[in-house]
Parts: structure tokens; sequence; C-alpha cells
């Protein structure tokens, strides 16, 4: 399919590996031009230019911390202070324990995971208004549906976010821009990755083993790949998705079962 956005311009956060690098892979892939973000600037650069080679777009790395006001700034403009499109991205905080949490713990989740992402919407929404055209998706998470005990922080930034989109995604809909979000269930990434590890220590079992039991949880009997997840990126950012408003999708195999 032919998602018509050939020729746009895309600012992927945190996209040098795991899912920000599957949406901008399935970005470069129907021809949009790219400005990838991460904080590492060697892994960047090399993913930068693997989709510069192999499909043949513009790719620009900026290596910054993309919750700083100087690495947003970096990035937007890097973009021209016009991308088309804009996919939210960044790293969830620490797991834990409701106990474990003090103030600072919850400003920093906070920061990262719900003001980040307001900031820039709000740097990207007017330009998108007035040229009558944009596309933003936000990378939840499926706490947000279904909170997860141990990620308190994550589910309390990331529900915030959640209800800035609610009403923001209505309030620019006539104008051409839709906003909506992703949320991944268990994906290949290194978060999963890390956390199979800590379970492998805790109860002795192999990466195998683990990850089967993962898989068996799972109605579709896998782990969702970056791959799709991207491509499901791209649609949202597609001209055959502008009846898409405030939604979130939940990516997740059917892990949860909700009904609404």
């Amino acid at each position: 399919m032919d998602l018509g956005i050939r020729g746009k311009t895309a600012i992927v956060c945190a996209s040098s590996k795991g899912l920000g690098l599957g949406c901008a892979e399935a970005l470069a892939e129907a021809g949009v031009n790219l400005v990838m973000n991460a904080r590492g600037a060697d892994l960047l650069e090399t993913e930068a230019a693997r989709l510069r080679d192999t499909y043949g777009v513009e790719v620009t790395a900026v290596a910054c911390d993309i919750g700083s006001d100087e690495g947003q700034a970096q990035v937007l403009g890097a973009a021209g202070g016009a991308p088309d499109i804009l996919v939210n991205n960044n790293g969830g905080p620490p797991p834990g324990m409701w106990s474990d949490w003090d103030r600072e713990d919850f400003v920093k989740a906070l920061d990262a995971n719900m003001l980040t992402p307001i900031a820039l919407m709000k740097a990207v929404l007017p330009g998108m208004m007035e040229r009558g055209w944009g596309r933003v998706v936000n990378i939840t998470s499926q706490s947000v549906r279904a909170p997860i005990a141990t990620l308190g922080l994550s589910n309390a930034a990331r529900t915030g976010l959640t209800g800035y989109v609610a009403g923001t995604a209505r309030q620019v809909a006539g104008s051409g821009v839709t906003i909506n979000n992703l949320l991944p269930g268990v994906h290949d990434t290194d978060r999963i990755r890390t956390t199979d590890a800590a379970i492998m220590k805790q109860t002795g079992q192999s990466a195998e083993e683990v990850r089967a039991e993962r898989a068996s949880n799972i109605p579709v009997g896998r782990i969702g790949t970056r791959e799709e997840f991207g491509q499901t990126c791209a649609f949202l950012c597609s001209q055959h998705a502008g009846f898409i408003v405030g939604q979130n999708i939940l990516l997740d195999g059917g892990l949860n079962n909700l009904t609404m």
C-alpha cells in the first residue's frame, strides 16, 4: 500500500533501536525523510546511515537528550522547525514498588514520559495546523489500559499524557492534524531483555525458558517485533488514517482482555 507520505519529514525520538527504530524504518520505507534522535551517537549514526542507504531518504541524526530543552531545540532545528510527522518516544522509568518512590522519582518520570512529548507537540502543532496536515504518534504502554503494579511511575506519567492527548487531539483534528497513541505490549526490545535477565537471576531459568513462558501467555503465541510495531505507526502517519483521532491502539497480541 502506498501510504501517501513520500517526501514528508518526520521526527522520530529515541530511534536508534527498539520500537523507535521500527517506526523510523517503516517511515523510511514509505519514503519519509527522517530526523532521528537518541542519546548514544555511535549506534544512532550507524542506523541512520543504514536507513539512508537502504531507502534513499534523507536522514539526519541528532544525538542528544530529548528530555532537555537543548535537545528538543536541536531536534526541532534539524527538522527546520516544521516536521510533518512527530513520533514521540522515550525510555520508561525503572520498575519498583509504591514504597520505593518519592516525589523526585515522579518528577523525573513525568518530565520524561509526559512533559517532554507535550513540549514537542506544542512546538510542532501550530505549523501543522497552519499547513493543514500533520501526524503525531505517541508511543506509550499497555499499562495505560491495564496498569502494571511494578510500573507505577510509568502508569502515572503515561496516563497523564493520554489524558492530555484525549483533549488536544480533538482540538486540532479540524485542521487536518491527528494525534494518536500506540500502546506496546511485550515486544522484543532491550527493556524486555533486561526484565528477562532479572527473571532468570531470580528463578534460575534459561533465557529460552523465560521467553517461552512469556510467549505462552500471549494469545498469538509469540512476542511482538519492532517491524510490525513500526508498520502500524507508519499507517497512523499515512494519508489513509485521517479519520483516526485521539485513539489508544493496543499492540499486545491479545494479552489484555479488554472490551474498551
